[in-house]
């Protein structure tokens, strides 16, 4: 029987989500960390409840927020009736422990949620490996003491990924698994870097997208090459990079990465790493951004930050603009422009502007006689 949409959200997980405001962050960044916290749930098919935040000079070692709070929390949670309690920093295996024996409820942390997202998402043999990969090394130093905790996850989000037979699998077993799973990867790495190379000989020109999550790369790419691909307004839709031949050229590849995020987790950056592996073999970089989004010159900061811990700061970039057609201040658009230059705006949904997008890839660098399609 079909499941009416009433059924589908009732089913719905509901989330209160916790933070702890250090003395290293305002409040404002507080919130906007939360607010980025409330997508990445929604993504994974839950709910946002309330949030709760302490400020503190450091996170409780025990209960992440105070025992007292956590107190209010526990009340909070029976009132609202949510089933799930998530922190937006990276809780330790005994936090996780004292709180969920604290709180009776499912506690997760930021890095459970991304990887569940990643889980989701990943469709290429190298995109799952490197998820396996990332739930493994996290769960191994929470198998100690823990599985108890672990079989009380049940089903639902933070569960997805390795597999209940495979969250059982004792910390020798696991470490084999990691092993082989890294191995593996390195075979599919030689495979991709065969096709690298056979790009480089038959001197194809490169461009790469980059950007914050949710500013509209994958539309852009579809503009650009014509191929179908994932458009969705929840976050890491787009996880297993993509490259396609510009639309009418037969020399310039597009390659569509996947989305920044504010707080990448450190021990998931190197499987975040792996997905943007083909810019750095990119010859120009388009920095996408959500003009219409009053934090785009934050996005772009936190995409340059990110760019250079990728090792991709001296790399020909051009910040794309775009949704030009939801922009309805002038001044803002002039100040983007303006403070980003080279710079240009775009409507990828509409198609204004993709021709003097072009246009910019002759003047930064592409010098090859392929015919440039037309553009409105």
């Amino acid at each position: 029987m079909t499941k009416t949409l009433k059924e589908t959200r009732e089913e719905q997980e509901k989330a209160i989500l916790l933070s702890c405001e250090l003395p290293s962050r305002d409040e404002q960044d507080t919130w906007n960390l939360l607010y980025e916290l409330k997508d990445l749930v929604a993504s994974a098919g839950g709910a946002v409840l309330d949030y709760v935040i302490q400020k503190r000079e450091a996170i409780d070692p025990r209960f992440y927020l105070g025992k007292g709070k956590m107190e209010e929390v526990r009340n909070l949670l029976k009132q609202l009736g949510a089933n799930m309690v998530v922190c937006d920093d990276e809780l330790t295996p005994s936090q996780v422990r004292t709180l969920e024996n604290f709180l009776q409820i499912k506690v997760l942390d930021r890095s459970q949620i991304i990887l569940d997202l990643f889980a989701r998402r990943a469709q290429s043999k190298e995109g799952k490996i490197q998820v396996e990969l990332a739930q493994l090394e996290y769960l191994l130093p929470r198998l100690a003491g823990g599985r108890k905790w672990l079989s009380r996850l049940g089903g639902g989000i933070g569960t997805r990924g390795p597999g209940e037979t495979k969250l059982e699998l004792d910390r020798r077993l696991m470490r084999q698994r990691i092993h082989k799973l890294k191995e593996e990867l390195k075979e599919v790495k030689k495979e991709r870097e065969i096709l690298r190379r056979s790009r480089r000989r038959k001197n194809f020109f490169i461009v790469s997208l980059l950007g914050y999550t949710n500013a509209g790369k994958s539309t852009l790419f579809s503009a650009l090459t014509g191929q179908e691909t994932v458009i969705s307004p929840r976050l890491f839709s787009t996880l297993d990079p993509k490259v396609r031949l510009l639309k009418g050229s037969s020399n310039i590849l597009i390659s569509d990465t996947v989305g920044f995020i504010r707080k990448i987790p450190h021990h998931l950056f190197a499987s975040f790493r792996a997905t943007l592996e083909e810019a750095q073999e990119a010859d120009l970089l388009l920095l996408v951004v959500d003009g219409s989004d009053t934090k785009a010159q934050e996005h772009i900061q936190l995409a340059r930050e990110i760019m250079e811990n990728l090792e991709l700061s001296d790399k020909p970039t051009l910040t794309v603009i775009n949704k030009l057609d939801l922009i309805t201040s002038g001044p803002w658009l002039d100040l983007l422009l303006r403070t980003n230059q080279p710079a240009l705006a775009v409507s990828a949904l509409k198609g204004d502007g993709l021709g003097d997008l072009i246009q910019k890839f002759k003047e930064m660098g592409f010098r090859n006689k392929d015919v440039l399609p037309n553009f409105k």
